[in-house]
């Protein structure tokens, strides 16, 4: 190798100024092997320049040759393959990855050595020299006797270090002092020589000297020595003096101990003594207030607020360890439980006995309201039971059996005060609704159990009648009841047969308003108690429900147990669920109600429907905006359920109505009963639902009924025997597309659009039809004349063939004189007129298009002529101001 690498610096590197500085003996791998030679060169001349260049033995000779260089600045990797194991393998990345077989590892560990060093000396660059050992990065190239020439360059190079501007300034001071150490330099060595001899011998002398002065200080040392065992001795002698005063100062210690060991003590029996005194104990007229305090005043209630808050303060004092067992606070613990015992018993004693009388005083006001469409004011009793507010929310932290309870006790007394209450209040609604005699209202204010609200109720269960708007009449409320009460349900709901006129606007206007005083009425009272439930039973934050509950005695004297309320309240989880049961349980009349009204209103007429959808949504979305969970918010919202049901079910009815329309075979068509209908409905509809919450559901409903209405007219055109098929449809489209055009309802646009084609398709179809061939012979000559010129006979030269000369057409004109036209017109506009009917004043749009086709006709025949028989002279006997004429002479005299 050291052969080869003499070779290639001679041929190769030193005629381009380079150094050889390592070579490797590589194949490229998973390749047919051909060897090749990298070598590490530097230049010789500044800047320094290094590179790897790969050398190649020609092919023709034995000389080696250049192929390719690539600089070292360019190389970003270097990867070993592996640097625990004996590895040939090695690749370099430069502008592409190249793989290489060394010889031998060592030279691949030689090579990249040298790589490493020549970054480190020349680049400073950061070539990632990856799976290499860091041994092998560290160590130099070592020297021998037999290293080459160009091997020692290469050491070197590699230990060379420049002069730092200290050592270059020491350097030519030295040499200043000897002018000749350039020219002469073994003169200047021997000189340098000498010195270093001269500066020995002075070190020696130095050593030498400095031994005297060694002994004097180890004199000194041992005279300090003998000082300080004397000043030892002394020390002594005092310890022994001060040990006595020692042994009095402890004594006197100890007993300043004991005397501060006591006065602490004493100092916290005191501040013990003080804090059991201070927090347990109940001032007098505290405990006078629990036992007899007068729970029906503001200022007894006032007081027995305060003691109650002192004593539920004296019960939850954090006791220091050790204090409960003490006697005085056991016994001053079992007095406090004592008192909290019978207060709590006595609260809610009066607590219950305040509900029972309210729902007697609320009793009595009953028969004012009974009259009227208004519910009675419950906020003097919710303002005056609020005063126990305080007190409740002392028994729910205290009692919480208790607490329970009233509350069952509440909602029990509350729910029957509230039905009654709200039953005649509906009661009074459904009279207002329906109409009824002052004799029935008279009836309906009897007591509940012989009033007509049960047969009222009872007449709901019925089968509703077929109600689609003003023009379809109200049936005969049936009632079914049994007994002596069936001729008074018949005095409250029997109806009779009502015409269409009883069920205009101002009925519906009535119904919408009674019902959305209903609903006035109804929303204020529920969030009124709400509110109150929550600030007395202090529910308005959430907390769990107390785990253990404690055995007392209710109002029955039984025991409450966790079984009795396993039902409503013991599975409420949080207070807000607590007050949405609590809201359920009192009101639970209100929701069978309103559906029994929503459901008699329905039965009155379908459209109210329509009023309740309207009415029900906003109290829904004014409700949910308040609070979503809220049981006015979930009751409305289940009844709003029903209203949407009864719409769609009015919807449903029209659809089926427009199926089953069966029109008179003697008499015309005209417009359909069911498109006069939608009318009405899409313009009361437009009216209710301005500006409304659900406008979608109206929409989708008016899809609904535009597709029936559109494929029912088409059903009943067809079936028409009387009327022709296309009058019916021309009508009845012309009609629909009014109706949309006036209302601008915008998700009909397409059927608006839809309606027009139909419209005008079927009035030309009509007019073509019914016009038919006014000029009969005329018109099969000038069809045989088109038939002769679509066979290839040139127009010109019709009037050669025999059965359409100009004699032929002469005689076909004169059988149509200006006389027979008009007659023939008039009979046509006769026939016209009977098929049209008034309503919708089709008429003349009928007349002045069936004109205009007949003169479309004649200037077709006329251009016929021109064309066919020029010259000829030959012209019909009326003219198109003849036709006008006609036409508008009959339209006058009819």
């Amino acid at each position: 190798m050291t052969a080869i690498k003499h070779a290639l610096q001679r041929d190769i590197f030193t005629p381009n100024d380079e150094r050889l500085l390592s070579i490797v003996n590589v194949c490229k791998a998973g390749k047919k092997k051909k060897n090749c030679f990298l070598c590490a060169t530097v230049t010789t001349e500044r800047p320094v320049q290094v590179n790897v260049v790969k050398v190649k033995k020609s092919d023709k000779g034995d000389f080696y040759k250049r192929q390719i260089a690539w600089a070292l600045r360019d190389l970003a990797v270097v990867d070993a393959k592996d640097a625990m194991k004996e590895n040939p393998e090695f690749d370099l990345h430069f502008e592409k990855i190249y793989k290489w077989v060394a010889s031998s590892t060592a030279e691949k560990n030689a090579f990249i050595s040298c790589i490493w060093k020549l970054n480190q000396r020349y680049l400073r660059k950061k070539i990632d020299f990856v799976n290499v050992s860091s041994q092998l990065l560290e160590e130099s190239v070592p020297s021998g006797e037999n290293q080459s020439v160009t091997g020692g360059d290469e050491e070197a190079v590699d230990e060379y270090q420049e002069l730092n501007a200290r050592e270059e300034q020491d350097i030519e001071i030295m040499m200043e002092g000897c002018e000749y150490a350039i020219s002469n330099a073994e003169a200047f060595a021997e000189k340098l020589s000498r010195e270093l001899q001269v500066l020995d011998g002075a070190n020696i002398q130095s050593i030498m000297a400095s031994e005297k002065q060694v002994n004097i200080l180890m004199k000194l040392l041992d005279e300090a020595l003998r000082e300080v065992d004397q000043i030892e001795l002394k020390l002594s002698s005092y310890e022994e003096m001060l040990q006595s005063v020692k042994e009095q100062m402890d004594q006197i210690s100890e007993s300043n101990h004991l005397i501060h060991l006591s006065n602490t003590n004493n100092v916290k029996l005191l501040s013990e003594i003080e804090f059991l005194v201070n927090h347990m104990d109940l001032a007098k007229g505290h405990i006078k207030a629990l036992q007899e305090g007068d729970l029906s005043s503001s200022r007894g209630i006032e007081a027995c607020t305060n003691a109650a808050d002192a004593l539920l303060q004296c019960m939850n004092v954090a006791l220091r360890p050790g204090h409960d067992m003490l006697h005085a606070v056991k016994q001053q613990q079992q007095r406090f439980g004592d008192l909290r015992e019978q207060f709590a018993r006595r609260l809610a004693s009066h607590l219950n006995n305040v509900f029972v009388q309210q729902g007697h005083d609320q009793s009595s006001t009953l028969a004012q309201h009974s009259i009227e469409l208004t519910l009675p004011n419950h906020h003097p009793f919710h303002r005056d039971l609020l005063r126990y507010a305080k007190l409740m929310e002392w028994l729910k932290s205290t009692d919480y059996g208790k607490y329970e309870g009233l509350t069952k006790n509440y909602m029990d007394y509350l729910s029957r005060l509230y039905e009654r209450e709200i039953k005649d209040f509906f009661e009074v609604a459904k009279i207002k609704m329906t109409g009824t005699t002052k004799e029935s209202k008279k009836f309906a204010t009897l007591p509940r159990k012989e009033s007509a609200v049960k047969q009222e109720t009872e007449s709901l269960h019925g089968s509703s009648g077929k109600l689609t708007g003003s023009t379809s009449s109200l049936n005969k409320l049936t009632v079914q009841n049994s007994g002596s009460r069936r001729s008074q349900s018949s005095s409250l709901l029997d109806m009779g047969n009502m015409s269409a006129s009883d069920l205009d606007v101002a009925d519906r206007t009535k119904f919408d308003k009674i019902f959305e005083q209903v609903l006035s009425e109804l929303e204020p009272l529920c969030l009124a108690e709400q509110d109150f439930i929550s600030k007395f039973f202090k529910l308005q934050q959430h907390q769990n429900i107390p785990g253990t509950m404690t055995e007392t005695e209710d109002l029955d004297g039984g025991m409450l147990s966790r079984q009795y309320t396993s039902g409503v309240l013991q599975s409420i989880s949080s207070e807000k669920d607590m007050i949405r049961q609590m809201m359920i349980k009192i009101f639970r009349c209100i929701e069978p109600e309103l559906n029994n009204l929503i459901a008699l209103g329905d039965k009155i007429d379908s459209f109210n429907s329509l009023y309740m959808l309207v009415k029900m949504s906003h109290h829904v979305w004014t409700a949910q905006n308040v609070d979503p969970a809220s049981f006015l918010s979930t009751t409305l919202g289940n009844v709003l359920v029903t209203v949407k049901r009864n719409f769609d079910k009015c919807i449903s009815n029209q659809i089926r109505q427009m199926e089953e329309v069966k029109i008179s075979k003697k008499s015309k068509v005209g417009i359909l009963p069911f498109v006069a209908e939608f009318e009405e409905f899409a313009g009361l509809a437009e009216s209710i639902f301005k500006n409304a919450e659900r406008r979608g559901d109206l929409d989708k409903a008016y899809i609904k009924l535009i597709r029936g209405v559109f494929v029912n007219v088409e059903k009943v055109a067809n079936e028409s025997q009387k009327t022709p098929r296309d009058v019916v449809m021309m009508e009845n489209f012309h009609h629909i597309f009014a109706t949309l055009s006036r209302l601008k309802i915008s998700c009909l646009e397409a059927e608006k659009k839809e309606a027009k084609q139909k419209y005008t398709d079927h009035l030309q179809s009509y007019v073509i039809y019914s016009l038919g061939q006014p000029l009969e012979k005329l018109n099969h000559f000038f069809e045989g004349v088109e038939a002769r010129v679509a066979q290839g006979i040139r127009e010109e030269e019709v009037s050669y063939q025999l059965a359409f000369n100009k004699q032929e057409l002469r005689k076909v004109i004169k059988e149509y004189p200006g006389k027979e036209v008009k007659k023939g017109l008039d009979n046509l506009y006769k026939k016209v007129d009977k098929h049209l009917c008034e309503e919708e004043n089709l008429l003349q749009v009928v007349w002045h298009s069936m004109q205009d086709e007949f003169i479309r006709q004649y200037k077709h025949f006329e251009g016929l002529i021109a064309r066919c028989y020029p010259g000829s002279g030959v012209t019909m006997e009326f003219t198109i101001q003849d036709i006008l004429d006609y036409c508008s002479s009959i339209a006058q005299s009819h």
